[in-house]
C-alpha cells in the first residue's frame, strides 16, 4: 500500500471517528445515538447499553431502553444516570423511558464548543496522516527509490487529500452545528 493510499485511509478514519462522535451529541430530539458512551455494569463487566438493551425512539422527544435481561434494569438506569448526558432515566419495572429535555442556549454553545473540539481533533489526526505521507515521500526520494518529480507529485497529491479531508470535517461540523443551535 502506497504513503498515499495509507494517508488516505487514515484521513477516512478520522472522518468516520468524528462523524461517530457528533452522533452523540444531543441536538434537542432523541436518536439511540445518544446513548452510545453510557456503559452499564452486567455480567462482572462494562458493557456498552447497545449490547444490553434495544434503544427505541417513539416520539421525537423520548428514548425507550428495554433490556435484553430484565434483572440489568437498575444497573442500566444508574449508569445512564451516572452517564453525565443531563438525562432522568424513568424506570416502569420492564422498560425505561428517558425523555430529552429541550436544550437551553447555554447548553446549546457548551454542545458547540464541544463540537469544534472534537472536529479540531480530527483536523489534527488528519494532519498528521498528511505528515507521515510527506515523510515518506521525502524519505524515498533521498533514498532515490523515487524521482524528485514524482515525490512532489506524491507530496501534492497528499496536501489535496488532506485539504479534501479537512473541508469534509468542516461541513460536518457546519451541518452538526446548526442541528444544535436549530430551536
Amino acid at each position: 500500500m502506497s504513503s498515499i493510499e495509507q494517508a488516505k485511509s487514515k484521513m477516512d478514519d478520522a472522518i468516520e471517528a468524528v462523524a461517530r462522535e457528533f452522533a452523540t451529541v444531543r441536538t434537542g430530539k432523541a436518536t439511540p445515538a445518544l446513548l452510545d458512551t453510557v456503559r452499564v455494569e452486567a455480567y462482572g463487566s462494562r458493557m456498552p447499553l447497545n449490547q444490553v438493551a434495544t434503544i427505541a425512539t417513539p416520539e421525537p422527544s423520548l428514548l425507550v431502553v428495554q433490556p435484553f435481561d430484565p434483572s440489568l434494569i437498575r444497573d442500566i438506569e444508574r449508569a445512564v444516570q451516572m452517564a453525565n448526558l443531563g438525562l432522568n432515566p424513568a424506570n416502569d419495572g420492564s422498560l425505561i423511558r428517558i425523555p430529552i429535555p429541550p436544550l437551553t442556549e447555554e447548553r446549546r454553545r457548551e454542545y458547540v464548543r464541544l463540537l469544534h473540539k472534537m472536529a479540531e481533533e480530527a483536523r489534527v489526526s488528519i494532519r498528521h496522516a498528511r505528515h507521515e505521507a510527506r515523510d515518506d515521500a521525502k524519505r524515498r526520494m533521498r533514498d532515490h527509490e523515487i524521482s524528485e518529480d514524482d515525490g512532489h507529485r506524491e507530496m501534492d497529491e497528499t496536501q489535496k487529500l488532506t485539504d479534501e479531508a479537512i473541508a469534509r470535517v468542516d461541513d460536518l461540523l457546519k451541518h452538526k452545528e446548526a442541528e444544535v443551535m436549530q430551536v
